[in-house]
């Protein structure tokens, strides 16, 4: 009697999920082309609600752990954020934080500088784009109408990173991460050759400063005024820092392979500080502060209030994942 064939091995389940971002980590994925066929052919994709139609009954109904990984982007804005990731975390052996708004917080991580109550009435009342009609109508977690009750999601009063709400395994960063970098991680992970837990994958130890091929003033560069990009006619060669005009490359780790710089357009921080640095904001602050050229306090002064929005261009990306969220 012929032997009955064994059955064929389970692929490995993943899942995508999008929380608070604005999608651009989802368009990197599908940017994978015709690589994403082949990861198809690799994988079990078991959710992914922005493309396929897929119910959070699905993941519900999947055994804890039986998710192989997960690549959650979005920061935690609200309940279904938060329900979702601690869903997915559970069902899961491995929970990648996706992207900078998984991450460090990213843009919607900006909105740290406001609470819930200023956020709410600038949006719903005193904006001028508000409409007449609906000035000062303020939505409601459960509102009852004829058919029965609406459930929306609660609203925080911050937003958080994955990581402060949920258990994360590793940190994918970039906004959004590139696609090299995301067809990398997905072969480590299917090759069972990830790092420790808690590492960083995809990018570099290096900063963008370090890999960075253009002209560098050294240590005699000083600057007395700062430019925004638009102001400056910029020479692609030379550093940004030296002509005057604030770049994020110093305090942001390596690993995108400049798209930004290589556009000639400074780097904006995405992802993330390196390693040994707690606070990107801070350290940005830092590396700007010992290129002005003047040690009297009201010259330094006059030169500090030539960059445009310090804070949101040194927390761009980091808010909530940085000591000045924590003082808020």
């Amino acid at each position: 009697m012929a032997k009955a064939k064994s059955k064929a091995k389970a692929k490995p389940k993943i899942a995508f999920y999008w929380a608070a971002s604005c999608g651009g980590c989802e368009i990197s994925v599908v940017e994978l082309g015709l690589r994403l066929i082949q990861a198809s052919e690799l994988v079990d994709i078991v959710f992914w609600p922005c493309i396929m139609d897929f119910k959070y009954s699905d993941v519900e109904a999947l055994k804890d752990g039986e998710i192989t990984a997960t690549f959650f982007n979005g920061a935690i804005r609200n309940s279904e954020s938060e329900h979702i990731a601690n869903l997915l975390r559970a069902k899961s052996q491995v929970l990648v934080a996706f992207g900078s708004c998984s991450h460090t917080g990213g843009i919607p991580g900006l909105a740290n500088f406001y609470d819930k109550a200023s956020i709410f009435e600038r949006v719903y009342d005193t904006a001028p784009s508000v409409d007449e009609d609906s000035r000062g109508t303020y939505p409601k977690v459960r509102t009852k109408v004829s058919e029965g009750e609406i459930e929306i999601p609660k609203f925080y009063d911050k937003v958080k990173t994955l990581a402060q709400t949920v258990d994360v395994d590793y940190f994918m960063p970039g906004c959004p991460p590139v696609v090299e970098q995301i067809w990398t991680v997905l072969n480590v992970l299917l090759a069972g050759q990830l790092p420790a837990k808690g590492a960083v994958v995809g990018a570099d130890a290096k900063t963008n400063c370090d890999v960075c091929t253009r002209e560098k003033g050294g240590s005699s560069q000083r600057v007395s005024e700062w430019k925004r990009p638009h102001e400056v006619e910029l020479d692609p060669d030379v550093c940004f820092l030296t002509q005057g005009v604030i770049c994020c490359g110093p305090v942001t780790r390596a690993g995108c392979g400049l798209p930004c710089i290589s556009g000639n357009m400074p780097c904006r921080g995405c992802y993330g500080p390196p390693d040994g640095v707690v606070d990107q904001g801070a350290k940005l602050m830092s590396a700007i502060g010992a290129l002005i050229d003047t040690d009297d306090p009201e010259k330094l002064q006059e030169i500090l209030n030539t960059i445009v929005d310090p804070a949101g261009l040194g927390y761009r990306f980091g808010l909530a994942n940085s000591i000045m969220n924590q003082l808020k």
